[in-house]
């Protein structure tokens, strides 16, 4: 593959509802859409997931748009590309600025499948033709509320509940929720809200038999997680703290985690949470696809990765709908009785819908090799 052409749209769509956190609440999403085109015509895109300011992570949208701009396009514009693991060893040297990599990682990844007739599930070598999916519930006013939400959610059929959580919107909300539905599969996420202070607080969350806790504490924290798993039944899952394979291999051995979220933009692309999810194979961690609030170029991405055997946990990525009132694909992702199906389509299966597309794009930047 030879790379040509890449475009950056900067696009700003608004959500249905509101999304709260540990951290904050927004509804207004900005974020970027990346298009790769080879020698031949043929196009992939990526999305990054990273938000307006950094509460997440350290990367933002502008630091995105300024790395992928000044140093990753450089590195691939008309550059022959055999396959997209080689993108990864390209931009090895640059240290972190993972969501950024990951956006145009992906697209080169969606430019490989096309080119060579498969999805992109099949070119990372994902073999399941639906997956199981999940509902990420932000932080609502109050118990009665989120209890509702999660009501309709069950309805529509969806596998698991992950329900934010910060210290006072905690123990009493799970307990509610779990009065409420028994059975469920339910997770509370902290959003690193926690420290071993409150390790009281997170023990009185073992009597309500949750799938797990995501990362309870410190963002880049494995050590004091090691401490915490060794006082709780539940298991801790790590989303924050895992950039990487080596980030994965060094948690598990310290027994930090018991379960691992893999986000693709977190890692720093497909190569990477492919790497990890072999990984954690192998040392029976089970895994799981956490979303960033995507549009359906993203929830794509998710979709094929969560097609790898050893995502054995429902993600987040949740149909469309969920979140917007009109995708930026043909068509939109669709959950149904909890199930997503793998679409068949070459790539990551999903025609871009350009009108839309333009409806929402803020700004635009071309690059020509």
């Amino acid at each position: 593959m030879l790379i040509k052409e890449i475009t950056i749209r900067k696009m700003k769509m608004t959500m249905k509802f509101p999304f709260s956190t540990s951290f904050g609440t927004f509804q207004d999403k900005e974020f970027l859409l990346l298009e790769v085109t080879d020698e031949l015509g043929n196009t992939g895109w990526g999305e990054s997931t990273a938000f307006h300011s950094p509460w997440y992570n350290e990367e933002t949208l502008e630091t995105n748009l300024h790395m992928i701009r000044d140093f990753l396009i450089p590195l691939v514009l008309n550059k022959e590309i055999a396959h997209p693991d080689e993108v990864n060893e390209l931009f090895a040297p640059l240290r972190k600025n993972n969501m950024a990599k990951a956006t145009v990682e992906g697209a080169i990844w969606d430019l490989y499948a096309k080119r060579n007739q498969m999805t992109l599930a099949q070119a990372l070598g994902g073999t399941a033709e639906k997956i199981e999916v999940g509902i990420s519930i932000g932080i609502q006013k109050s118990a009665e509320d989120l209890i509702e939400l999660v009501r309709g959610y069950v309805a529509e059929g969806y596998k698991r509940m992950k329900v934010k959580i910060k210290p006072g919107f905690d123990v009493n909300v799970i307990k509610a929720l779990r009065e409420a539905f028994p059975e469920i599969p339910l997770m509370a996420d902290a959003n690193s809200a926690y420290t071993l202070d409150d390790i009281d607080v997170l023990k009185q969350l073992d009597e309500f038999n949750l799938t797990m806790i995501e990362q309870p504490l410190a963002s880049d924290d494995i050590i004091d997680h090691a401490k915490l798993q060794k006082e709780l039944k539940t298991p801790i899952c790590l989303d924050e703290s895992i950039h990487s394979l080596e980030d994965a291999r060094k948690a598990i051995e310290l027994g930090s985690t018991k379960i691992i979220n893999i986000k693709i933009g977190r890692v720093g692309g497909l190569t990477e949470s492919k790497k990890i999810h072999d990984y954690c194979m192998e040392h029976d961690i089970p895994v799981w696809c956490g979303g960033m609030l995507e549009s359906g170029i993203g929830r794509a991405h998710n979709v094929a990765l969560t097609t790898l055997p050893n995502f054995i946990l429902p993600g987040d990525t949740a149909g469309s709908s969920r979140y917007w009132e009109e995708d930026v694909i043909t068509p939109e992702v669709v959950a149904e009785d909890g199930y997503i199906t793998v679409p068949t389509n070459y790539g990551i299966g999903y025609e871009p819908n350009i009108e839309v597309m333009n409806r929402y794009t803020i700004d635009t930047f071309y690059f020509k090799g």
